[in-house]
């Protein structure tokens, strides 16, 4: 993971969906944590764990993405990687996006993630499905690294240091890999998306690596993404319904 990460302007924009949550705030691990539990029946040892962009919990967004994919039959919790200190709004004059980005290094989420783990393992929980967006992706690589996940899935990942990251994926994680990107992306280009495709592909990956392609869509496009723009409402769409085909094959 890079350690001097540079955030580009479209970490910090978006557009607020609609919707009602319907999920809870609970701790787990003494980490707060959304919780969306699947209506019907599910694999109580499954999990998939929404690792979220600099927005956190808070953004109605995420909780609503997390909704979706307890509606496709797993348990999905959000933990607060963030430690209490998200981004509350897209648009604030007053916001220091320097300072904020100095409490939250690389390696400022560790400990939440791996409480949650420990105490989603503890629990009975076998296999772990990891979503990460944007800020969201070095945790879910770190999780792939120490074995502790067994599917990831990426969207438009920031923070990576390319090819690095990939290459120590290739020969040090076992999970199979999905990264959702896009046309323009500033954190994860068209060069980045080629080299791991170079690094990643072709059967170089043996467990499994797959990568979608949204033209017309921008960083944060499958999480805060305009829906009034007809391909990023089609990319965000996409991104998730690959997501959920990939979990359903491997987790």
């Amino acid at each position: 993971m890079s350690a001097h990460p540079q955030h580009c302007d479209d970490c910090f924009k978006g557009v607020r969906h609609e919707g009602e949550p319907q999920g809870e705030i609970v701790k787990i691990g003494g980490v707060e944590s959304y919780v969306a539990t699947p209506k019907g029946d599910y694999p109580k040892d499954k999990v998939v764990l929404f690792l979220t962009d600099v927005f956190g919990i808070p953004l109605i967004n995420n909780k609503l993405l997390a909704d979706d994919f307890a509606e496709n039959g797993w348990r999905t919790i959000i933990p607060d990687i963030l430690n209490g200190d998200p981004i509350i709004d897209f648009n604030d004059p007053a916001f220091d996006r320097n300072a904020w980005i100095a409490r939250h290094d690389i390696n400022s989420w560790t400990e939440a993630v791996d409480k949650v783990v420990a105490a989603l393992k503890a629990e009975g929980v076998t296999r772990i499905g990891t979503t990460g967006f944007c800020f969201g992706a070095p945790p879910a690589f770190y999780l792939a690294f120490k074995h502790e996940s067994h599917v990831t899935v990426v969207s438009h990942p920031s923070r990576l240091a390319v090819p690095d990251d990939l290459e120590k994926y290739r020969k040090e994680a076992t999970a199979p890999l999905l990264i959702n990107s896009c046309e323009v992306d500033a954190q994860f280009p068209i060069e980045s998306q080629k080299v791991a495709d170079e690094v990643l592909g072709n059967g170089q990956f043996a467990p499994g690596y797959e990568r979608t392609y949204w033209d017309g869509c921008t960083h944060g496009f499958a999480v805060r993404g305009d829906m009034n723009n007809p391909k990023i409402k089609a990319g965000k769409e996409g991104a998730f319904l690959a997501s959920v085909k990939f979990y359903k094959k491997y987790l």
